[in-house]
This record gives C-alpha cells, structure tokens and sequence, in this order.
C-alpha cells in the first residue's frame, strides 16, 4: 500500500462488502482483504466483515450484542473472501445468525452472533481503572525503531496505537505481569453509522489483546520463533460509541498452558463508559532453551 492511500478508508472499504445476490438457505456475500506484509488476513479484518455480513440481514434497529468465532485456518490476504449467512432465528426482540467465512471453498472463520433490539432495563458496569494516563500523555510509537515488516504493519494501520506502559515490539520492560492497558483509535473521523462503528470496533478487538499473556512472560513480538495465532474469540458489545475518538483496551491473562493463553479486555470510551468486553484464547509457542 503507498503512502497516497488513506488506511481509514481502506478499512471501510474492506467493509463495504458486495451482496452476491443469490439466496437459497444463506445469504452470501464477498469481499476483500487489506494487504498484509504477514501474507495472512488480519484475524479482525475477518471478524468485522462477519459482524458486517450477518447484520446485512437484519433492520439497523436490531444491533449485534454478542458473538462467539472461530478461526479455522489462516486467510490470504490475495484471494477473496466470501461469506454466507444462516437466519438462525428471528425473534420478538431477537435474531442470532451463523455466519461463515471462506477462501476457495475451504472455511477460515466460523461465527455465531446474536442482535437485539434496543431494551430499557437494568444497568450497571465495571468502572475504568484508576490512574490510567491519558492518551496525550502516553507514548508515541517510534515506528522507524521497529523491524521493517513491522514497520510496514504499523505505518500502514489504520488505528493509531498508544501503550499505557511501554509496547511488546522489541523487548518487554517494566514487571512482567498478565495486564496491561492500550489507548487505541482510528486515525481519522468516519461515519455516523452505528453499524459501521460496531463492525469497526470488533476489528480493533483483535489489536494486541495476546500481548497480556506474552507480557506476564516477558516475551515481546521480535523472540526468535516465536508463534502466535488466534484461535477462538468472544465480544459482547454493552453500549453504542465511537471508535475515531479515543477508546482505553485493558487487559488482562487470567491464565496460560499447554501453549495456549487465555485473554481477556474491556473496551471503554474515553469518557469512562464500558462498551464492550473480549475474550480469546491465544496459541503461544515459545521455542524451549
């Protein structure tokens, strides 16, 4: 990608995903990837285009509220994607849809969700944490510091990142300890969209939620042979917001073993209200001494 193209836009073209117009039992629908240096789709990527797809087949009124994926294989970020839809059910108040995402026939992400139109009822949440920088304060990443497929990655990215402590790139300084927190946005405003605001926030899920596990061990990004890869994620999203203005992930890793690593996050508006919460289980192969 060159410099002349403007990420943001990138992404929501990625999202802008093309009905195929044929219907038996499923709804179907395609779309492409961002290019990745990694030669692998952006587990994200794919989890906001399902979110995209299965909300197509449904009035904007009835809004995601939960997921539950799978990644199946690893996608190519050169081949097309296409997406087909199960109505599973549609409810009074309720809609839950499967939807599948694949590449030359072959399954690589696998979802469940559900919607729900908009309810009074009771309410309550985990407030932020206390002490928590603000994202002015934090520090800015030295993206021509990093590795040059990194380097790639980050100049090309669409969010703009912002460790509360220091980032996992290069080395891991500080306590190693299974938490940590990130300011993340997109880079420049979008649209008003609801909608588009939702898918784009399961995108920005994706981002650095490993790294609470790697940091208890005090492993960063660049340890030879090092193997990461995400293998199921869970989102509930709690209250509508904005992902171009600031938004606080804090993380934590309640456990790891067997080369697996369980993560989990809370995604928070500046402001302090909760919109979400994550969870995902993390492949980590870490090569013995």
């Amino acid at each position: 990608m060159s410099e002349a193209i403007d990420p943001v836009a990138s992404l929501l073209s990625v999202l802008d995903l093309r009905d195929a117009g044929a219907r038996t039992t499923e709804d179907i629908f395609t779309g492409v990837s961002q290019p990745m240096p990694t030669g692998r789709v952006y587990g994200g990527q794919v989890l906001a285009q399902t979110i995209v797809a299965a909300s197509r087949t449904l009035p904007p009124e009835r809004s995601v509220h939960s997921m539950h994926g799978y990644f199946l294989r690893p996608g190519d970020p050169a081949d097309g994607i296409t997406f087909s839809v199960d109505r599973i059910h549609d409810g009074r108040s309720f809609s839950t849809r499967r939807t599948q995402a694949f590449q030359s026939g072959v399954p690589i992400f696998s979802m469940i969700a559900s919607f729900q139109d908009e309810d009074p009822g009771l309410e309550h949440f985990e407030p932020m944490p206390d002490g928590i920088p603000q994202p002015e304060d934090a520090p800015v990443l030295d993206v021509e510091a990093l590795h040059p497929i990194s380097r790639r990655i980050f100049s090309e990215s669409p969010v703009d990142v912002r460790h509360v402590t220091s980032p996992l790139y290069a080395s891991v300084e500080g306590p190693h300890v299974p938490r940590q927190a990130v300011w993340m946005r997109l880079r420049r405003p979008i649209t008003d969209d609801p909608a588009v605001h939702r898918a784009a926030l399961a995108y920005l899920s994706d981002l650095t939620i490993q790294e609470s596990i790697m940091r208890a061990h005090g492993v960063a990004w660049n340890a030879a042979g090092l193997k990461v890869a995400s293998l199921d994620h869970a989102m509930w999203w709690h209250r509508p917001g904005r992902v171009d203005d600031w938004l606080l992930y804090v993380q934590e890793s309640p456990n790891a073993r067997g080369g697996r690593g369980l993560a989990t996050g809370r995604i928070y508006a500046r402001d302090g209200a909760l919109l979400a919460s994550v969870a995902q289980e993390v492949m980590v192969r870490v090569p013995r001494d």
